[in-house]
Parts: C-alpha cells; structure tokens; sequence
C-alpha cells in the first residue's frame, strides 16, 4: 500500500511558507540618506530571489547582502522542511507495519470495532529519530513537530471505529464448527471513522507544537508550523483514501452448526487475531 506521500507534503509546506512574504532583515527600514553611499552601485541593485521554493524568503530591498542572506536562510529552511516531512512519513510507516486490530467483534460478514481495536506504538520517538537536528533551533522545531504530530496521531488511532464492515462474506453462512482465520475483504481506511478525527485538524496539531516548542524565540516557528500543519494534514486526507484495509485475519465460532438439519449457519461472537500487517500488502 502507498506511504504518506513526504514529497507532496515537502513541496506543500514550502508553498504555504513561502506564501507568508516573510522579509529579512525583518521590519527593516532604511537607515538614513547615506545608506547607499555605504555600497557600489552594482551592489545595491542585484536581481531579486525568484518568489518560489527553495527561496522561503523575500528580501526588502535589492540591495546584494540583503539578496544573498534571504537567498542562504530561504535555503536552509528548504532543507529543514524536506528532512521533518520525511522524518514524518518514516514515523507514518512505522505506524503502518505495527498497527493491529484487537478487541473486534464478527457477527455474520460483519466486523465491529470500538474505540480503541486500532493499536499501535506512538510514532513521535520514530519521527524525532530522523528530524534534522543540526543546530538548537532545529532540534527545538523537530522535538516540536514530532511530540505533536505522535501525540494527536495517536489519539487519531485511539479513537478510530469499524463500524460493522461487510469484511467476511463467507461467514454469512459457514459450513463448520469454526472458521479458520481468513482475511478480510480489503477496505480503504478512511472509511473507518474516528471520534478524535479533529485532533489531525490544523489548528489542533498547530496549537500544539506551539506549547511543545522549548525555544519561544525561534524565528518563524508560528508560520513554520502553519506550513507543515496544513501540508500534513493534506497528505494525511489522501493517504487516508488509499490505504487499504487488508489481512485482518478473522474466525468465530457457528454456534447453530448442527448437521445434517442445519449443515451451515453464521459465525457469532467472532473475532480478529491481533496481528501486525493490516496496512502492509
């Protein structure tokens, strides 16, 4: 089944920041009339940062140094964001390969879930062990980014229902005592529905991140953090739709089994086999 797609997610977050017009030197303003006089004159009007990644920032005058600085900070901003997005989509695969059912009902085709059947480690220690951290603001934004996105991922799953999906066709009417294991018909996940489907919403995982962050002062966290929110939560809603739901192994008993008068009945009371592998073809 597909990863979370970290490249769309990468070249998202850096549209949003870039989309912020943030201008550096920030509040810059014109010193006094001999400020040009400080520079060549070729130095004071260089060709402007095209306003596109991987040049996160704008600079407020064309003067070469104010240029080159956006241009060289713009940079290292785009390579922080292509790391976090991937440091998330390892965490995300992570989750997939430990992820199990538990606690299912089978009654019939049908399988029930409540809160709680989907289980699997937290994926924050995962995403924080492959964030960049080469410089103290990087690890503050990454130690931040991780918590949140593990902490709200993991009330997502806690919440998450199978609300009496036809997965077992063939326990409708079964011709034996018990059912040996069998796999479900696979289902995409986003059918599943979650009663903390809003702790993946943007202002929830950004609020978050915000309390998470160890360094208040590190610049541009806030515009930061809204881009990797939003592009994460888009990527998030895709991949919702094209994971698949697979090899949720379940059996029950056939209570009303009795041959020769009822040579065949429906499972009743069954369930699934708490194994990882359900989002790994």
């Amino acid at each position: 089944m597909p990863p979370l797609n970290t490249d769309l997610m990468a070249m998202t977050a850096k549209v949003l920041f870039t989309a912020k017009t943030i201008r550096l030197p920030i509040k810059w303003k014109k010193p006094n009339y001999q400020f040009p006089q400080a520079f060549n004159p070729s130095q004071l009007m260089v060709p402007l940062n095209p306003p596109t990644p991987p040049f996160e920032f704008f600079s407020p005058t064309a003067n070469k140094y104010h240029v080159s600085a956006a241009a060289s900070i713009g940079k290292k901003f785009a390579a922080y964001i292509d790391g976090i997005c991937s440091a998330v989509g390892k965490g995300v695969d992570f989750f997939r390969s430990t992820a199990y059912l538990q606690g299912m009902q089978i009654y019939a085709s049908l399988a029930i879930g409540t809160p709680g059947c989907l289980n699997a480690p937290p994926i924050g220690p995962t995403i924080l062990a492959a964030a960049p951290k080469a410089t103290k603001y990087e690890e503050a934004y990454s130690k931040a980014i991780a918590n949140a996105i593990g902490t709200r991922w993991f009330e997502w799953q806690s919440g998450l229902i199978v609300p009496g999906l036809p997965w077992y066709p063939p326990f409708v009417s079964f011709p034996g005592p018990i059912t040996p294991p069998t796999p479900n018909t696979p289902q995409p996940l986003i059918i599943c529905p979650s009663t903390k489907f809003a702790s993946l919403s943007t202002p929830a995982l950004k609020s978050t991140m915000i309390r998470q962050l160890n360094h208040k002062h590190a610049p541009h966290h806030k515009d930061l953090f809204d881009a990797i929110c939003k592009a994460f939560i888009l990527v998030f809603m895709i991949w919702l739709t094209q994971q698949n739901i697979t090899n949720a192994m379940g059996f029950g008993p056939v209570p009303t089994f009795a041959p020769p008068v009822l040579p065949a009945g429906p499972v009743v009371g069954g369930t699934v086999l708490p194994n990882p592998g359900i989002f790994v073809s």
